[in-house]
């Protein structure tokens, strides 16, 4: 009986410890990616009159355009940093967080959603609840990344952005974005 027991207790264990993972809030993984400056979303009017009396031409921007921004605020665990929504000069669009600090987790992925950003405990459990795109596996629990936006993703549904944990359904971290 008392082996019986224990065997029970110890595939117990490792069952508790494979589904939550206690030893990633151990270590941190930190993602340092080189990401380009990124050029205001309305350029500066041009000194420069387009000749005859004519307005004044507006240059185009070079380098990426931020089209949206927001700060992180923490959900389930601490989180801080900034999300933007980059534009880039090929047309394609990027997600980048910058400075991010949040806990390590289990099977941690990056989502654009269409919910608000509602702090404490209420805006823990939101963003799955409406239409979601998954960017991908979160790579890094520290620093900057970039992910990258599908094409076909129209970002005039999306508000936010969540760093969310697929396997408890619930977010670490969201930014509200403004995309106009």
């Amino acid at each position: 009986m008392i082996a019986a027991l224990l065997v029970a207790g110890a595939a117990g264990l490792v069952l508790a410890g494979a589904l939550f993972q206690p030893w990633r809030l151990l270590y941190d993984q930190r993602v340092d990616e080189a990401v380009p400056s990124a050029a205001p979303t309305q350029p500066a009017p041009s000194a420069e009159p387009s000749g005859a009396g004519g307005p004044a031409v507006q240059p185009a921007p070079s380098g990426p355009v931020e089209l949206a921004s927001g700060a992180l605020i923490p959900h389930e665990h601490p989180t801080e940093g900034t999300a933007r929504v980059l534009e880039l000069e090929d047309g394609s669009r990027v997600l980048v967080l910058d400075e991010l600090a949040t806990e390590n987790g289990p099977d941690l992925h990056v989502w654009l959603t269409d919910q608000p950003v509602v702090e404490g405990r209420d805006g823990w459990f939101l963003f799955d609840d409406g239409a979601w795109t998954s960017l991908g596996p979160l790579r890094g629990n520290l620093g900057t990344q970039q992910y990258a936006i599908p094409d076909d993703l129209d970002l005039a549904t999306i508000t936010s952005v969540s760093i969310w944990c697929e396997r408890f359904a619930v977010s670490f971290g969201a930014a509200p974005l403004d995309l106009g």
